[in-house]
């Protein structure tokens, strides 16, 4: 496993970041392809036997049961001090206000079973609540020693921008990471938000680095329960299919040529790009053997250009 460390923080976090989405109780409504505690524990473990020491959920994750599993796996299989948690706040009551922000910490704290989160970061941008108001409220966590360091998830550049401003001006705590919407598929935020990040020395931490697997297999669909369920998934790619099919067709050109898996070329392309750690979902423990063979992989700058060559603008998802 390599290492990097996220933005301005000093924190040192794995090239992957394992997402818990997949994690949780599908009574819950949210996914019906979630795991349950054990499968959810499977998967962690072996993560840590990959060296992957970060792990990403959020308060909304099947309505708390991600960090419910994630904190009952980190607690059995290895000390607090080893890992790096990240969860998120925003889809919840009162969004980013003061009141929501303060609330919402305790309870992703007591799912988790942890004194203090690594990483909080904003799911979204509130257009309801100031953002001084949310920035002073983040601060807080951090100078009460709940949180280490902070986020930030996807939005428009412009939005990042002034909050990153309104911390510098007041002295608080300022962003060190962003999750954004990003893979060879969708790449509108190099328009921006992108070079924002780049010039402020923020981590990138993608999410959706696969394109819901559509940059991971040769077919655009795929007979899973995820495929056939996963409506968010659909709404973000399939209206786009004909134009993006002919680029994962390029990824697994060139994963013929490098006698690898079209993941592993799809997170070449991220490291490729400057990428701090990806945020990968994986409801199988080959999904994540096939994610770190792309330390195995040298793509040259020609073999981006030929995935980056096809792409065309496609509208906004992610930043509301």
């Amino acid at each position: 496993m390599q290492y990097t460390k996220l933005g301005n923080s000093g924190i040192e976090v794995s090239r992957f970041c394992l997402g818990c989405m997949s994690f949780g109780d599908p009574a819950s409504k949210m996914h019906a392809w979630t795991l349950d505690p054990d499968e959810s524990e499977a998967i962690i473990k072996h993560a840590l036997e990959l060296g992957i020491n970060f792990f990403d959920t959020a308060n909304g994750y099947s309505a708390g049961t991600s960090e419910e599993y994630l904190g009952k796996a980190i607690k059995k299989n290895i000390a607090r001090d080893k890992v790096v948690l990240a969860s998120k706040v925003y889809f919840n009551e009162g969004h980013l206000s003061r009141e929501a922000v303060n609330r919402e910490i305790e309870g992703t704290l007591r799912r988790l079973n942890t004194d203090y989160l690594d990483l909080y970061i904003i799911h979204r941008f509130d257009y309801g609540t100031p953002i001084e108001e949310t920035m002073e409220a983040l601060d807080g966590l951090v100078r009460a020693g709940k949180v280490r360091a902070l986020g930030a998830s996807a939005m428009y550049g412009y939005q990042f921008y002034n909050m990153q401003l309104a911390a510098r001006e007041n002295g608080w705590t300022p962003f060190v990471s962003m999750q954004n919407h990003y893979n060879p598929l969708y790449r509108e935020d190099e328009r921006e938000l992108i070079p924002i990040c780049r010039q402020m020395n923020v981590a990138l931490t993608p999410y959706s680095p696969l394109a819901a697997g559509r940059c991971a297999r040769p077919n655009w669909e795929a007979d899973t329960l995820r495929s056939h369920t996963d409506k968010v998934a659909m709404g973000k790619y399939d209206s786009t299919e004909e134009q993006d099919k002919s680029i994962a067709a390029r990824i697994q050109e060139l994963a013929q040529k490098y006698n690898t898996s079209m993941t592993a070329i799809t997170f070449a392309w991220h490291f490729k790009k400057g990428v701090a750690s990806p945020i990968v979902g994986a409801t199988k423990a080959k999904y994540l053997d096939d994610a770190v063979a792309a330390f195995d992989v040298a793509l040259t700058d020609e073999d981006v250009a030929y995935i980056d060559e096809l792409y065309t603008p496609h509208k906004i998802v992610g930043a509301l």
